[in-house]
């Protein structure tokens, strides 16, 4: 079962580089600028910093809107993780599920979002001082990282947006949802593939 009150342990530490980002990237959003130059790296800014703020940042939202319909996501209503008829979503860790495998929409989801707070609550991976170098896999992690939080954003749309309009979140989806692709389409984080089963409705939000 997912449970709505689960947050991630990953917190910036005030005082340090990527607390300032956190916080430039925050209050960027909240003036209501242009999403497209809030996304851009700052002058002066490490590339691996700003992903790294804005990955935790997206896990979190992205975790907050889920919680929102999970308790519409069962294996009844969801047996599969898929967006639509035409694209369904495997499961593989390396671990426990070394090979793709088919799964309920909420377990598929369960299972991402305590890989990614694993990954991202690892110091090694996401050091908290800039003393301590990024791993020469961080980009190719983070890029797998937001192609499978990417995977949720297609599951709601596609199969739980009335609940959404419902509860009067679609404002606030969608602006997540348009910080989230302007991120990625900037540094190029996620395949054009990936982005298929949104295309049409990214087209029609993502114009500013």
């Amino acid at each position: 079962m997912y449970s709505t009150t689960f947050r991630p342990k990953k917190r910036f530490t005030a005082g340090t580089i990527r607390y300032s980002l956190h916080k430039q990237a925050q209050a960027s959003l909240q003036s209501g600028i242009n999403l497209r130059q809030v996304v851009r790296l700052p002058d002066g800014e490490n590339l691996n910093d700003w992903v790294a703020v804005h990955v935790v940042d997206f896990f979190n939202r992205i975790n907050l809107i889920y919680g929102t319909v999970s308790e519409y996501c069962n294996e009844t209503t969801c047996p599969t993780m898929s967006g639509g008829s035409r694209y369904e979503y495997l499961w593989a860790d390396g671990e426990n599920y070394k090979k793709p495998t088919a799964l309920p929409a909420p377990k598929y989801i369960e299972l991402l979002m305590d890989w990614i707070e694993s990954i991202i609550n690892n110091e090694t991976v996401f050091p908290v001082s800039t003393d301590i170098p990024f791993p020469k896999t961080f980009p190719t992690l983070c890029r797998k990282i937001l192609t499978r939080l990417f995977r949720v954003f297609v599951h709601v749309y596609i199969h739980h947006f009335d609940r959404i309009v419902s509860i009067g979140a679609e404002a606030h989806v969608n602006a997540c949802y348009k910080h989230f692709y302007y991120f990625v389409q900037e540094f190029d984080l996620i395949s054009s593939k990936e982005l298929e089963p949104l295309q049409e409705m990214s087209s029609r939000i993502c114009k500013d």
